[in-house]
């Protein structure tokens, strides 16, 4: 089963054939603080909502594709700016290549946050999205298991397990599979499935955050969606064109990005209003890495003001984890 995987998976994820045209449209550079995919079948307002989320100008229309290639657009939200990419429809058997799928889905592997997009009346297939994410490697709403592969030159595998219930020897063999002969390989993962450790072993999995927009519910009332909650968990109800819980989704959006704001304070300055935006467990190395390239290296000491410190401009070195809201003063060489 590992080796077929393994096969498939160089089919799906090895080299790219397509070259010129045939790409031209999907190769979106990557910006703001994060990116944001709306991935929905035809039809179901994806340009719409970016639109509505956005000031983008997405084309809209009554009819199957409308939109051809990735369209983005940039949502302001709390000082944050998310980049929102929509994408065309995809069908099923994307993940095989059917139609655009499989250069849509590869867009999604590249971002922070899939925003599933479902037609009021299609609730249902919210389980064929999310299957052929999976098909083209993307986890959605899970975490990386917790499984460490060390390699080595010599000396054959070794397994440090006591939690899975798989055994040494299959372990052993998957690992020779997928080209790794020596080492040793670490499982911390209680209830390890086979599929889990295949997957960590590929290394090419994505694991990303998602939420399932309902949209369109001016069209029905609120027994209708009593319904739908009946067989679809956790979805927020939208209309993209009468612009109905926007403000709530923009919200939801930017806390399942898990944010926070650093305001940064120069020697001598007020404290800038603007925000620096950075991801939640983020340390002084990163905000360094974000503002330029060359603060890591001239990086002396900092001090900081906020929940993280213990006092009032305590002084702090690169591995210091910042909280939101803390307010920093970095001091170069």
């Amino acid at each position: 089963m590992a080796k077929l995987r393994r096969e498939l998976d160089e089919n799906k994820h090895g080299k790219n054939v397509s070259s010129g045209k045939e790409n031209e449209g999907f190769n979106v550079r990557k910006s703001g603080d994060a990116s944001v995919v709306l991935v929905g079948l035809p039809s179901v307002g994806k340009s719409t909502l970016l639109n509505a989320l956005t000031n983008a100008k997405s084309r809209t229309g009554s009819y199957q594709f409308t939109t051809l290639t990735a369209v983005p657009g940039m949502m302001e939200y709390n000082g944050s700016k998310i980049q929102i990419l929509d994408l065309p429809g995809i069908v099923e058997g994307a993940s095989k290549g059917r139609g655009l799928g499989r250069k849509v889905l590869s867009v999604a592997r590249n971002a922070d946050l899939v925003l599933m997009v479902l037609d009021v009346f299609q609730p249902e297939l919210l389980d064929m999205l999310e299957r052929e994410l999976h098909e083209v490697g993307i986890r959605i709403n899970k975490k990386h298991p917790q499984v460490f592969i060390e390699k080595a030159h010599y000396g054959g595998i070794a397994v440090h397990d006591q939690v899975s219930d798989i055994p040494d020897h299959v372990v052993k063999e998957i690992l020779r599979i997928h080209g790794i002969n020596n080492g040793r390989i670490i499982i911390k993962e209680p209830n390890l499935t086979m599929d889990q450790l295949i997957d960590v072993v590929t290394g090419n999995r994505i694991y990303l955050p998602s939420l399932v927009v309902l949209n369109k519910i001016d069209l029905v009332d609120g027994k209708f969606i009593s319904q739908i909650e009946k067989k679809v968990q956790n979805f927020i109800p939208i209309s993209a064109d009468r612009k109905i819980n926007i403000d709530d989704l923009k919200s939801l959006i930017y806390d399942k990005l898990a944010f926070i704001r650093i305001f940064l304070k120069p020697k001598g300055d007020k404290i800038d209003q603007e925000p620096l935006i950075m991801n939640q467990d983020c340390t002084i190395r990163d905000v360094c890495q974000k503002i330029h390239r060359n603060f890591v290296k001239d990086f002396k000491h900092a001090y900081v003001w906020g929940s993280s410190v213990k006092f009032s401009s305590q002084k702090v070195g690169l591995d210091h984890r910042l909280n939101d809201k803390d307010v920093l003063r970095i001091i170069l060489k």
